[in-house]
């Protein structure tokens, strides 16, 4: 069984009138990838902050290891923070911006030397150690950035959106690298990210959050096929999010004609939210289905088309791999496991 690293207690943060963060709790294990995603504004940097010890709680307490670490400085806490500005030392080679640490810590020179070339090793930077860091691409200044807040080994490493600044086909391959570095590591990530492919790639646990509070926790598929509310359905992906009326255990009515799903413990005829995503839609002989409709957009993404389909009056979204032509009637058919339904949020 996992043990508890970080828990956080009843944490409260303010700036000024502003609540950020509103009696928020959360614990986080050992070894484990954790992101933290959501919209600007909603807490996860300031909640960063809190952890690495750059702000202090208004209320709560920020437990560590099975102790309060509430007034211990950053430099006291086995955490380290790599940031999205990589705030390298620009007169500094790699090798020593990464040894930047150790030296502080006073170890042993053979050691310093060590451990840079480990970590040179993990981050594939061999060779570079005495490059000028002003002539790194911007993927290369990020690894030395990670490499110097890994080379200390601290039990956390806490990432502020570190992929923000590069372009898309080097974020994706840094993705995949950051987490077999976790893995090789076998240290927790705490990772703050706006992006939600972003999380859904690299995590063990995303925590969904906005307005200063958690809306759901869980795996990246529980979260995705698995949505709480309609924030966290829209959030997270693309959706269709229809009303529906719950007849009985597994049977919802849609647009008043019935369909099957994998959902209970609803009322007979509570009103519902419906949430299908729309990777889910097949096309099917309109004869078969309930849903008959007409394509009234249709845009090429490289892997799948998405096609806007008008069904009495209501706009649903297919993302489908089928060519269909703006003006075609088609069918919608849709399997029951892929039917998820809510309860209706609260206004």
């Amino acid at each position: 069984m996992s043990k508890k690293l970080i828990e956080l207690n009843d944490i409260s943060k303010s700036f000024g009138d502003l609540l950020v963060l509103d009696h928020f709790n959360l614990y986080i294990n050992e070894n484990e990838f954790v992101t933290l995603l959501g919209p600007s504004g909603c807490g996860k940097t300031t909640l960063l902050r809190l952890i690495g010890g750059f702000e202090s709680p208004d209320e709560g307490s920020i437990i560590f290891d099975g102790n309060i670490i509430n007034d211990l400085e950053p430099h006291e806490r086995m955490i380290n923070t790599c940031f999205q500005k990589y705030a390298l030392f620009p007169h500094l080679n790699v090798f020593d911006n990464i040894a930047f640490g150790l030296k502080i810590k006073k170890l042993p020179k053979d050691e310093i030397v060590s451990r840079v070339t480990q970590t040179l090793k993990l981050v594939k930077l061999e060779g570079f150690e005495e490059r000028s860091v002003s002539t790194l691409s911007g993927g290369q200044q990020q690894r030395v950035a990670i490499a110097r807040a890994i080379v200390n080994r601290p039990k956390v490493l806490l990432l502020d959106e570190p992929l923000g600044a590069l372009d898309l086909k080097l974020r994706q391959e840094m993705q995949y690298e950051l987490k077999e570095m976790q893995r090789q590591l076998g240290i927790t990530f705490i990772y703050v990210t706006h992006d939600q492919e972003e999380a859904l790639t690299m995590s063990d646990t995303i925590v969904i959050m906005n307005e200063g509070k958690i809306l759901q926790i869980g795996k990246p598929e529980d979260i995705y096929n698995e949505p709480g509310n309609q924030f966290v359905a829209n959030f997270i992906g693309e959706s269709n999010i229809l009303d529906g009326i719950m007849k009985e255990d597994f049977l919802v009515e849609i647009n008043g004609k019935p369909f099957q799903c994998v959902d209970q413990g609803f009322s007979a005829n509570e009103q519902v939210e419906v949430v299908i995503r729309p990777e889910d839609f097949e096309f099917c002989d309109p004869d078969a289905t309930h849903l008959v409709g007409v394509v009234d957009s249709l845009l090429f993404k490289g892997v799948h088309y998405e096609i806007n389909v008008i069904v009495e009056g209501r706009e649903y979204t297919i993302h489908t791999t089928k060519y269909r032509a703006i003006g075609d009637t088609v069918g919608l058919s849709v399997e029951p496991q892929n039917i998820h339904i809510m309860r209706k949020s609260k206004s």
